[in-house]
C-alpha cells in the first residue's frame, strides 16, 4: 500500500451532522431540571471538549446532585435513539467514494460505543467505504486513541503513512499523540476559532477537503 494512503476518520461531527442533535438532547435534560441551555449551536461549539466529562462541568451539571455516569447514560439513550436520522454532511458521501476509487484506505475511529457506531454507519450505507469501524466499549466517551493505535500496528501500519480527519481539538491531539497527521474539518462540535489554535489545516468543509487530497501527492499542505 502506498505512502499517504490511509485516512483515519472520526465520525460525529466529521461525517455524521449530528451537531444539532447533540445540542437539543443536553438541552432538553438541563431544560428538566430547571437549568439554563447551552446557548445554541455557537454556544455549544464554544463549551464542547474532551474528556467529556469536562463538557457536562461546562454545562452546568453539578455532579454533587447527580454522578457523571448517570447523567451520561441518560444522554447517549437518548441521543442513539434520534442518531439514525442525523444523515452524513453534505458531500460526505461523495468524498468517501472519491476517496476509495483514488485508492485511499479509510477507517473510523470514534470515541462512539461501538455498537451504535456500527449501526449509525450502515444505516447511512456508507459501510463498504471503510476497513475498520473502531468504536469503544462504552458510552462515556473514553478516548478513541487506543483504538487506532492497536489496528495500526495489527496491520504493520506506520502511523507517519496516515491522515487523521477530525473536528476537534481532541482529534488533532489524538494524531499528535499517534504520530500521524492531522486535518481538521470545521462546522462540526468545535468553533473554527478554537481549531485553528492548533496550527492544522482547517478545511471550510469535506468537498473542500477531497479537492486537497485528490489533488496528490496525498494530504500536500497537511501540517502537525
Amino acid at each position: 500500500m502506498k505512502r499517504g494512503k490511509y485516512i483515519v476518520w472520526d465520525w460525529n461531527g466529521t461525517l455524521l451532522d449530528d451537531v444539532p442533535v447533540c445540542v437539543q438532547v443536553m438541552d432538553e435534560m438541563l431544560a428538566r431540571r430547571g437549568l439554563p441551555g447551552l446557548g445554541g449551536v455557537e454556544g455549544y461549539r464554544e463549551i464542547f471538549t474532551f474528556p467529556v466529562r469536562d463538557y457536562y462541568q461546562a454545562a452546568g451539571w453539578d455532579f454533587r446532585r447527580e454522578p457523571f455516569e448517570k447523567l451520561a447514560v441518560e444522554y447517549i439513550a437518548e441521543y442513539n435513539r434520534r442518531a439514525l436520522s442525523c444523515g452524513l454532511y453534505p458531500g460526505a458521501r461523495e468524498v468517501l467514494k472519491k476517496l476509495s476509487a483514488a485508492g485511499f484506505y479509510q477507517l473510523i475511529a470514534s470515541a462512539s460505543e461501538r455498537s451504535a457506531l456500527r449501526e449509525q454507519v450502515e444505516s447511512c450505507g456508507i459501510g463498504p467505504y471503510f476497513q475498520a469501524l473502531l468504536g469503544v466499549g462504552d458510552s462515556l466517551g473514553t478516548s478513541k486513541e487506543g483504538l487506532a493505535r492497536d489496528w495500526l500496528a495489527a496491520k504493520g501500519i506506520s502511523p507517519r503513512d496516515v491522515l487523521f480527519i477530525g473536528d476537534t481539538l481532541h482529534d488533532w491531539e489524538t494524531a499528535q499523540r499517534l504520530g500521524c497527521r492531522c486535518l481538521l474539518v470545521a462546522g462540526g462540535h468545535q468553533s473554527r476559532k478554537r481549531l485553528e489554535t492548533t496550527g492544522a489545516k482547517v478545511w471550510k468543509n469535506l468537498t473542500e477537503a477531497a479537492a486537497e487530497l485528490l489533488q496528490g501527492p496525498a494530504c500536500p499542505h497537511a501540517r502537525t
